[in-house]
């Protein structure tokens, strides 16, 4: 009794730590209480690993989905608040260049067209560039075909998607292809004597092809910069003005910063504003994940649950006995606790541990194919490691909601009354 009490915060942790590791083992115990707690722990480590490999899994995807979409959407850009197109003034210019994490920018203008070919013809958008384009957006790495030139000299060249050269039927290593750009005439006179007048058209010559997926693919074609403000009839202006910053920089920063240089006129938007509902979803379908997993750890709890219950009944004679010998109530409740956490984290900890093996398996060695034309042959897998954190967490919490009824119970138990007493 003097031994209890003596140290009473060192010597209960003590005791709950032995009691916990000891009724962990089990072996020796009359009923179902080893079955069932390593029946719970086997579900929890299921769903762990299922959680790091799924988490793993979508930021694959993520990353790949965003690597994509830097060809076509800039990590900041500036377009007019109204209005289609926008001139801007060499003040302003130098302006942005001046923000602290402003390392290029790039003049675009685009718009949608007609275009022929010798063999077919389709609606697609052309995008006017300038030379800083390609350091901007990384087209180059997805250039399938030809090459990644776009110039206005000697001739019009032009990068075109798979999907229009497939529609189009043109070849880019034929130097003798040529598409034709159609656009409507806004300074026709009377199209009723001169219908001919109501377009005005203008060849390039399509020398590249790039492959990404099927959004750019189908709808892209980039033009020289002069040559399609020229088409669209709009000298000395642009549909936007893209902006590549400055590696370790805050776009947001940046962002803000520009805001307030170029004014309520202007709107400036980081990548994420430009397809905002693209990177929502993404998001969404994996916190989805999450919580049906989380489910499915709740389930496995109500086992567990059951478990520390009995394991209750069957030590309910240590119980009055620890009583008896001068144990507060807390202990009693922080070992059938501590029991529950233990169950969930050597359940959480193997699941997590079998899901990155599975997880680094797949990066090296590609196990589950994809099917289908795709860019990547195999589910893409990328950990983080705030998947981790999350994963332990709840597999902690889980643990303590379902211990803490039966631990609470373990309080309730009376200390026998002795013989002869």
């Amino acid at each position: 009794m003097r031994l209890l009490h003596s140290s009473p915060h060192s010597m209960n942790r003590l005791l709950v730590s032995q009691f916990a590791i000891r009724y962990l083992r089990g072996k020796k115990s009359a009923n179902a209480v080893p079955i069932l707690s390593r029946i719970s722990m086997v579900a929890i480590a299921v769903a762990s690993c299922a959680m790091i490999i799924l988490f793993s899994v979508f930021n694959g995807f993520e990353h790949i989905v965003k690597d994509l979409y830097k060809a076509f959407y800039p990590e900041l850009k500036i377009t007019a608040k109204q209005g289609k197109f926008f001139a801007v003034t060499p003040a302003q210019v130098a302006a942005i260049q001046q923000v602290k994490g402003v390392q290029q920018l790039t003049y675009v203008i685009e718009d949608q067209v007609l275009v022929n070919s010798r063999s077919n013809q389709m609606i697609a958008t052309v995008k006017g560039i300038d030379r800083h384009y390609l350091q901007v957006n990384p087209i180059q790495q997805y250039i399938a075909e030809g090459r990644d030139t776009v110039g206005a000299q000697p001739e019009p060249t032009a990068i075109i998607g798979s999907q229009v050269q497939a529609h189009l039927e043109v070849d880019v290593n034929n130097a003798f292809e040529r598409i034709s750009l159609t656009y409507p005439n806004a300074t026709a006179g009377n199209i009723t004597l001169h219908p001919e007048s109501a377009f005005q058209s203008v060849d390039v010559k399509p020398d590249g092809v790039f492959h990404i997926q099927d959004d750019f693919d189908g709808k892209y074609i980039l033009a020289p910069l002069t040559i399609t403000q020229s088409l669209l009839q709009q000298p000395g202006k642009y549909s936007s003005i893209e902006l590549l910053t400055e590696p370790g920089t805050d776009p947001e920063q940046v962002k803000h910063t520009l805001q307030q240089q170029l004014g309520n006129q202007y709107v400036v938007a980081t990548r994420y504003e430009q397809n905002q509902a693209l990177y929502l979803v993404m998001r969404t379908e994996k916190w989805a994940v999450y919580i049906i997993l989380l489910l499915v750890l709740l389930i496995a709890s109500f086992n567990m649950v059951g478990a520390l219950a009995l394991l209750v009944l069957e030590k309910q004679q240590d119980i009055a006995i620890l009583k008896a010998m001068g144990a507060t109530p807390t202990d009693i409740r922080n070992i059938f606790m501590s029991e529950g956490i233990l169950w969930s984290l050597i359940g959480g900890m193997s699941g997590i541990i079998l899901g990155t093996l599975i997880c680094v398996g797949q990066q090296q060695f590609h196990w589950v194919k994809m099917e289908g034309a795709f860019i990547i042959d195999a589910y893409p897998v990328r950990m983080q490691i705030w998947d981790y954190v999350w994963v332990i967490v709840t597999v902690l919490l889980v643990g303590v909601l379902a211990s803490w009824y039966p631990a609470h119970r373990a309080t309730r138990t009376e200390a026998p009354t002795l013989k002869g007493a």
